[in-house]
């Protein structure tokens, strides 16, 4: 199911057309979840399968936050270490700036999943008020997992992932900004009927 929905919103550019594809809005599928709901891996998968290009919101304010010189890293720095939603529009500057990097390189490549994205109302708001007309978001992609499995994935992976909000204190406040923030994102699309939820409680491959 997961792959026919996909290959549908992710048909292939005819050749006669790859001059003009730059015109195209960009084909979105926002992906959504708790912290360690597997939405980075399975990300990965559906990349390997289909002509989609993977933009982490959180990767993006990450590298940001670590470029030499950024005016934005240490205001990025302080909101991800409190488990706070970084100001939407420095999230949106970087996400179109991937998109048009990626189709201008690679004329085929138009479809995108957003991953961690948007994460409340100003973050949706921010995104119709900036993005309206000139991006095509397909459905939300909702890995639905329960917040213990969600925690527990996390610590594992900060044992090796090097990231700061990988502990038990940041985890919670991330948990609580999920559930308050970003869960009314995803019940405003279930009623367009514009989601579609996987079980991520199962393991990577299932």
């Amino acid at each position: 199911m997961l792959g026919r929905l996909l290959g549908n919103a992710s048909q292939r550019v005819p050749s006669l057309l790859k001059r003009v594809s730059l015109t195209m809005k960009p084909k979105v599928i926002f992906v959504l979840g708790g912290p360690g709901a597997g939405k980075g891996t399975q990300c990965s998968k559906i990349v390997e399968a289909y002509n989609y290009t993977h933009l982490s919101a959180g990767d993006l304010l990450r590298e940001e936050r670590g470029r030499a010189g950024s005016e934005y890293g240490q205001l990025i720095d302080t909101y991800i270490k409190e488990g706070k939603i970084v100001p939407v529009e420095i999230t949106i500057s970087l996400l179109r700036k991937a998109m048009e990097e990626t189709m201008t390189k690679d004329e085929t490549k138009s479809c995108f999943l957003i991953d961690g994205f948007p994460r409340n109302e100003d973050n949706l708001q921010g995104w119709n008020r900036v993005m309206d007309g000139k991006a095509d978001v397909k459905f939300v992609l909702f890995f639905d997992c329960s917040n213990e499995v969600c925690i527990n994935r996390c610590l594992e992976r900060g044992k090796s992932s090097g990231r700061t909000d990988d502990n038990r204190e940041s985890l919670h406040k991330r948990i609580q900004t999920y559930l308050q923030s970003t869960r009314p994102i995803i019940e405003q699309y279930e009623k367009h009927g514009k989601v579609r939820t996987v079980d991520a409680s199962r393991s990577v491959d299932e």
